[in-house]
């Protein structure tokens, strides 16, 4: 049981026991690494793992159930955690606030502790009593925020204002700012869209764009620059800590609160949901090292200065680093949908065949599709359930737009007599081949089997319980598996009711892996608009899972041995992760998924057998469990939406 690391003791001075509540500090400046408690439990030592929140703001707190048969209690945190209080909290207290702040969920509590299911009791709980909604961020971080305190930096930061005709007025709140940095900036310019008005502005200097400048003619003499719009006004810490994160790095870029006054809490480097929306916005701190590097090509207009730099850090992999604190007010990058795509159209030399179109007031990336089009090979696995195995063949076979495909069933033992006729029907299409493998039910074992009887360069791992909704679903899912940088592709999965059942996983919720913004309405657009357009995730789940053939062999497909039943997709997307390729999430494919519906909940037997699988997944995975680049380490992983912890 001893494991290096969890190296801390958390001994707690009267009852170990009952709820507690736990503050502590950490480095704005450290990577983000989530604390994870450890309870050991009962005469054998049982495992109970707890992740915390992250300290991004400086400091964090937990509000936890100690279970009573704990013996021990152990963390594994990074070398600037500080615990700075134990507080204990009565149950009765708990409860009164979970009934002020939800009365039905408080209900709910007391009504899985009535059915002996203490997890779900703990879990309800803490996501009404813990959680904080996005919209009380203000008062949130104000409860949160701690000084970075770093020592001064060597770093000659030139600071460039992107001004347009009329914004003179707002210059003084981005100056006023900029002169109360902990780490002053060398120079401070502004670079106008036009020509500059007349200013005796002092240390200021003030200039006319030039479209045709290099990257590297921004620079001057310093050893960074850093840009910012009128109106952009940075907190204090702004420039040191994007200079100590640029030590490691060419580009960085960190949180802030968004024109309409909304906190922007921002996923690490996404390429594809850079080009797509410009979520890094500003300030963005670049090196002298890449901007010297980068090629002579104009930058090109001024309103397009965001874009320019997404577009050459994708297409020359640049090291991009995310400041996961509030760093500035900011105006935004002045670029609506229609303007950026019509930019990337005249961008993309590095992607020929790339378009950007708008559908839904959002930029979509349309990656382009071989010619011809490469065979797909769609892997069913199902046993039984005429109803569901008759739905998911018509949609493949005759309601999918895509001509090339084959389908392969692979079928778990199957006795319904209505279902083999089925199958009889089925093996007049030349397209359809069924597999009968009747072993003891191990899902990662037959999606290997199928995977193995393939015979096109894309896979599509599809449940029997999925509905196709429209027929464009499975060319979406191809254009983005044949791009030589992307492992699996997930898509949009909806409940039968209309409501968000797959949106990505994030790594980490629920203390393992858990899909977003689950039972959320269809339409839901996610924070910063992410699930309006297709953007990088840890994992996808297989119910509707696009690779390529030779990628799936290249990292040994599923686990069919550690994860026979569960995780076993999140542990395949992050094997393709480490072998270097990406998962990507679309909304372009929509279909309806009833989950798990011809399999039951895991309960008994199913529970043991789920904790198991989840226990080797947090060993394997405990690294992305503590932190998701695509997901902030402010938000919430104890429910299921965008709130706070």
């Amino acid at each position: 049981m001893a494991d290096p690391e969890y190296d801390r003791r958390l001994v707690l001075p009267d009852h170990p026991v009952g709820w507690i509540v736990l503050s502590y500090s950490g480095d704005p400046a450290a990577p983000p690494r989530r604390p994870i408690l450890r309870v050991l439990r009962g005469p054998d030592d049982a495992v109970q793992d707890f992740v915390l929140p992250g300290a991004s703001q400086g400091l964090a707190h937990w509000l936890g159930l100690i279970p009573s048969d704990a013996r021990e209690i152990r963390l594994s945190a990074g070398a600037d955690f500080a615990l700075e209080r134990v507080g204990a909290r009565h149950e009765a207290g708990v409860l009164a606030q979970s009934l002020l702040r939800r009365p039905w969920r408080c209900l709910a509590a007391l009504y899985e502790r009535a059915r002996g299911s203490d997890r779900r009791y703990r879990d309800i709980l803490r996501g009404t009593c813990a959680v904080t909604p996005m919209v009380r961020f203000p008062s949130w971080a104000a409860a949160r925020s701690r000084p970075a305190g770093l020592p001064p930096s060597a770093l000659r930061i030139g600071c460039l204002l992107l001004a347009r005709s009329g914004e003179a007025a707002v210059l003084g709140a981005a100056r006023d700012a900029l002169a109360a940095q902990t780490h002053q900036p060398e120079w401070v310019s502004v670079a106008w869209s036009g020509a500059p008005p007349p200013s005796e502005d002092g240390p200021v200097s003030h200039r006319a764009w030039d479209d045709a400048a290099g990257f590297d003619d921004l620079l001057r003499d310093a050893d960074a620059l850093c840009l910012l719009r009128p109106g952009d006004v940075l907190e204090p810490e702004a420039l040191a800590l994007l200079a100590h994160t640029l030590s490691d790095a060419d580009i960085a870029y960190g949180d802030a609160i968004g024109p309409d006054g909304r906190p922007q809490l921002k996923p690490d480097w996404s390429p594809d949901r850079a080009l797509a929306t410009g979520y890094p916005g500003f300030p963005l701190l670049l090196s002298k090292t890449w901007l010297s590097a980068s090629p002579g090509r104009p930058v090109g207009p001024m309103e397009e200065i965001g874009l320019a730099i997404a577009a050459a850090a994708t297409t020359r992999a640049a090291r991009v680093a995310h400041v996961p604190r509030i760093l500035a007010r900011t105006v935004g990058d002045g670029l609506d949908a229609s303007a950026r795509a019509a930019a990337l159209d005249a961008r993309r030399s590095g992607w020929p065949s790339l378009r950007a179109e708008i559908h839904d007031g959002a930029v979509h990336l349309k990656w382009p599709l071989p010619d011809p089009a490469p065979l797909v090979s769609i892997v069913i696995p199902s046993r039984d359930r005429l109803d569901l195995i008759t739905r998911v063949c018509r949609g493949v076979l005759h309601e999918t737009a895509y001509a090339a495909i084959e389908l392969i069933i692979v079928d778990n033992g199957s006795t319904d007599p209505a279902v083999l006729d089925h199958y009889a029907s089925l093996r007049d299409d030349p397209r359809v081949r069924i597999l009968m493998d009747p072993q003891p039910f191990n899902f990662a074992a037959m999606v290997n089997a199928g995977v193995g009887a393939a015979s096109g360069a894309i896979v599509v791992l599809l449940n029997n319980d999925v509905a196709v909704l429209e027929p464009g679903w499975l060319e979406a899912m191809v254009r983005q598996a044949c791009r030589p940088d992307v492992g699996a592709v997930g898509a949009k999965l909806l409940y039968g009711d209309g409501t968000l059942q797959h949106a990505g996983v994030v790594v980490g919720l629920g203390g393992r892996a858990g899909h977003i913004l689950r039972r959320r309405p269809g339409d839901t657009p996610g924070h910063l608009g992410r699930l309006r357009v297709a953007h990088e995730v840890s994992a996808v789940t297989a119910a509707c899972l696009a690779v390529a053939r030779d990628k799936y062999l290249a990292v040994g497909g599923f686990d069919a041995e550690s994860f026979p039943v569960d995780f076993n997709d999140v542990d395949f997307c992050l094997r393709l992760g480490a072998a270097g390729w990406k998962t990507v999430w679309t909304p372009a494919a929509t279909l309806a998924h009833l989950e798990s519906v011809s399999r039951g909940p895991s309960v008994g037997a199913k529970r043991t057998r789920f904790e198991q699988e989840a226990a080797r997944f947090s060993e394997r995975w405990r690294a992305v469990i503590r932190h998701d680049p695509f997901y902030h380490p402010a938000l919430s992983v104890t429910t299921f939406g965008e709130d706070l912890e």
